[in-house]
């Protein structure tokens, strides 16, 4: 087993993701702690929502790496299988559970089209076209 106080190692670990088309990359330490996020400028062709969802995926996923190496670090300090390595497992992963699919992010329906009008004359004088009246716009009386 390495030496080394496994307080100090768990202390300095810290794992990254990123997401699947490079847009999102989260940094995660300590107990889960987000401590780093770079967005591509491509996240400007994603909606609020999609990008929301896409930095939750990916920092779970950074989450789920972080639990890994907390649990590979455990096993070679102490043993993952010991009442302490046990005791410290499940007090980190109860934080972060098995990667969860998400549904995907509802959508809106479209909004109806905008209704159109017939430019028809309100009185008998005025001639069909685009709402003025001999070339004068009608508030002008």
């Amino acid at each position: 087993m390495p030496s080394g106080n496994i307080a100090e190692r768990l202390a300095t670990l810290s794992a990254t993701a990123t997401d699947d088309d490079g847009v999102v990359t989260v940094t995660v330490a300590g107990p889960g702690v987000v401590t780093g996020l770079r967005l591509d400028d491509r996240v400007r062709q994603l909606s609020g929502a999609a990008l929301s969802s896409e930095i939750l995926r990916t920092m779970r996923r950074a989450q789920a790496a972080l639990a890994e190496r907390v649990t590979a670090t455990v096993d070679e300090t102490v043993g993952a299988d010991t009442e302490d390595g046990k005791a410290l497992l499940d007090s980190f992963t109860q934080n972060f559970p098995e990667e969860i699919e998400e549904p995907p992010a509802p959508v809106m329906p479209a909004a109806p089209p905008f209704p159109t009008f017939q430019s028809t004359p309100s009185l008998p004088h005025q001639a069909p076209g685009n709402g003025y009246e001999s070339g004068r716009d009608s508030r002008a009386r």
